[in-house]
């Protein structure tokens, strides 16, 4: 049997039909097969809109001699040996844009998939811009224009139809060619340690753990006061076991600009709760308003001596035409060595070594500190200018 799909040129293609794996034994004859090889390419399709944890519903990889589907969702089936592969410390896994593939991988059987090679990164690292999708990477390596009319499928639904799985084969097939591209182009431009560098925040636990504790972290409210910093702690903590126990997303619990709002207005009582313009009419009287005014009291009840410092910007003469100055910088070195200005450092990276020469950055650590770091602190101090030639910006020693 073979069915016909269509490229997004337009171009009418012929693919074989392959069927998904569906039973234990099938997989793990398969995970045998490309545990002797050095790579294998990896990705997931997963549902998340619904829930807090991602729904795993279709792995697909490839090795150097074949490709596969695995229908994660069939009665009965146990992913054991998938994970085990993913353990295997002799095989290199190849990711597109890893973080989340290994967050469900991570969720579903407490491990991180290592070693990891991240195809994104590494575009990123040789100059091909800030996060490069998928399918733009794969058009620039080999030419080739994927089809992404199944991106946004419902991969929950069974049967799998062929075209399905011609897509995700796709996927991990591709991959192969831009990993072996990538990685030869790295080894000759000697950046592979730059890609490990990254690899090792993609691999570390902390990453994908979802501590309640530390769930203010991520949210972007600027807290000033230690007392709206305790309530921001409590109040997060609150939702993310919320969200977690009952399984659903974050932000049907609570919106992140609520809790901002919570900790900077601290109502104590139902009627103050109820004055809150970003709370639904009524919402005090749930049982989520009595718990949010018990995080709330947690929250003032704590010892300010037992809170993270509040991270307050320096005042700093002309900070932000100097700020200005180094993202010029950043921008002409990035250009000038062919790496995206996103991996070498980030704004929040260039204000604060604008406030302080020792500021605890990866701009000022390892390659980056050799690549950009030290011009960047050379600018700031006078030691180094900025001047246009010929209509390019140039860095001049003014030592």
């Amino acid at each position: 049997m073979r069915t016909r799909t269509v490229r997004a040129s337009g171009e009418a293609a012929d693919f074989p039909a392959v069927e998904p794996i569906t039973t234990t034994e099938a997989l793990a004859a398969v995970c045998e097969r490309m545990a002797a090889h050095p790579f294998v390419t990896v990705d997931t399709e997963f549902l998340r809109e619904s829930t807090y944890y991602p729904l795993l519903c279709v792995a697909q990889m490839a090795s150097r001699d074949e490709a596969v589907v695995i229908d994660t969702l069939a009665e009965g089936i146990d992913l054991a040996p998938f994970y085990a592969l993913m353990a295997n410390q002799a095989v290199l896994k190849v990711f597109h844009a890893a973080r989340q593939d290994i967050e469900i991988v991570w969720h579903q059987a407490s491990l991180i998939p290592q070693p990891i090679f991240d195809t994104q990164v590494a575009a990123m690292v040789l100059g091909f811009g800030d996060a490069i999708s998928y399918d733009q990477l794969v058009q620039r390596i080999t030419g080739d224009t994927l089809d992404k009319s199944h991106r946004f499928t419902d991969w929950s639904r069974r049967p799998l139809t062929p075209a399905q799985i011609c897509y995700a084969m796709s996927d991990v097939t591709h991959l192969r060619d831009a990993y072996l591209a990538l990685s030869e182009d790295l080894a000759r431009r000697g950046r592979t340690n730059w890609v490990d560098e990254e690899m090792e925040i993609l691999t570390s636990p902390s990453t994908y753990r979802a501590d309640p504790e530390t769930a203010w972290e991520r949210l972007k409210s600027r807290v000033r006061k230690p007392k709206e910093l305790a309530i921001l702690i409590e109040v997060a903590a609150w939702r993310e076991r919320e969200a977690q126990s009952r399984d659903v997303p974050r932000g049907r619990v609570l919106k992140d600009d609520v809790i901002g709002e919570i900790a900077v207005q601290a109502p104590t009582t139902p009627e103050r709760l109820a004055s809150l313009r970003s709370l639904p009419k009524g919402f005090e009287r749930s049982r989520w308003g009595q718990d949010i005014l018990d995080a709330i009291k947690a929250g003032l009840a704590r010892d300010p001596k037992t809170l993270p410092p509040i991270e307050r910007s320096r005042p700093l003469a002309n900070g932000s035409a100097t700020v200005e100055l180094l993202k010029v910088l950043l921008r002409m070195t990035a250009e000038r060595h062919g790496v995206a200005a996103k991996v070498i450092a980030t704004v929040d990276d260039l204000e604060h070594i604008a406030a302080d020469d020792e500021a605890d950055v990866r701009a000022l650590k390892g390659w980056r500190r050799e690549l950009f770091g030290e011009k960047a602190l050379a600018l700031k101090h006078g030691r180094l200018s900025l001047a246009v030639e010929r209509g390019r910006v140039v860095a001049l020693d003014r030592e």
